[in-house]
């Protein structure tokens, strides 16, 4: 009985040993599988052309930039701009539209490889974002009633209703200078806001305004400033998605160099509206 307890205590020693051996050599197998799973993560261009599709967050209410047309298609400048990046990319665009504040959470939430939608580059963006170089140049303006003779300057909104999109660029000027916020989803329902004298004014794109004019020139809105900056807007992606941007920058540079970006700003704005 003493030698059959003395082996099978000896198996058992051999086994545990043979146990912690395993033991020691998994976590290491296991931190090299997921290098090389995070290595595949970070590689957003490879996983773009694998995929075959370039995902673009964006609103698809904010003309002229990216909207629907009367036959219910989006199209827009901004949309214009990545279906061309992408075919040089020799992938598909897919559009997949969201509310201005979902489009930052779909980003991070890896919804979308990138945002497209006229997104100005500001440094706190910078801090968690990165961003393709810039696209387009505009300045801001602010747009009131045709009625409301008392706002002929910034300084005159302290107190006023301001319709703006909450996470914008203009929402913070607007801030800056003593506006009630009032959120809206777009620059549409900002003009509709202060048509129905529910906002007294909204801080927005030049640009926007003139496109809108140009379809609605009888619209009882017109501009009462023009800040002094122009602001710059680019595609922003999530950080570490520097192989795709790389890539869109080069096809972007591309298109500017061959003339078709000017064609396409000229279409949209009768002028080029990089610079």
């Amino acid at each position: 009985m003493r030698k059959f307890s003395l082996l099978a205590l000896f198996f058992s020693l051999v086994l545990v040993i043979s146990a912690c051996g395993t033991n020691k050599a998994n976590p290491e197998s296991e931190s090299n599988n997921a290098e090389k799973q995070d290595t595949q993560t970070e590689d957003l261009l490879a996983k773009v052309k694998d995929e075959g599709k370039l995902l673009i967050g964006t609103e698809g209410t904010y003309p002229p930039f990216t909207f629907h047309d009367d036959k219910g298609e989006l199209t827009g400048f901004d949309v214009e701009i990545v279906k061309e990046i992408a075919k040089r990319l020799d992938v598909e665009p897919v559009f997949m539209e969201t509310q201005w504040d979902a489009m930052f959470a779909g980003l991070d939430s890896k919804r979308f490889d990138m945002v497209a939608n006229q997104v100005g580059i500001r440094p706190d963006r910078q801090e968690k974002y990165d961003f393709s170089d810039p696209y387009i140049t505009s300045a801001g303006v602010l747009i009131k009633h045709v009625d409301n003779e008392a706002v002929t300057s910034f300084e005159n909104i302290e107190g006023l209703k301001a319709a703006q999109s909450m996470t914008s660029n203009y929402a913070d000027i607007a801030k800056s200078h003593g506006a009630e916020i009032v959120g809206v989803e777009g620059f549409n329902q900002a003009i509709e806001l202060i048509n129905s004298k529910r906002a007294d004014v909204t801080i927005n794109d030049k640009l926007s305004f003139l496109d809108f004019k140009k379809h609605k020139p009888d619209a009882p809105v017109e501009i009462a400033a023009t800040l002094d900056d122009a602001s710059q807007s680019g595609l922003m992606f999530r950080k570490g998605s520097e192989t795709l941007i790389d890539e869109v920058n080069k096809a972007l540079k591309e298109i500017i160099e061959d003339g078709t970006y000017l064609e396409i700003s000229e279409k949209w704005f009768g002028e080029d509206v990089l610079k």
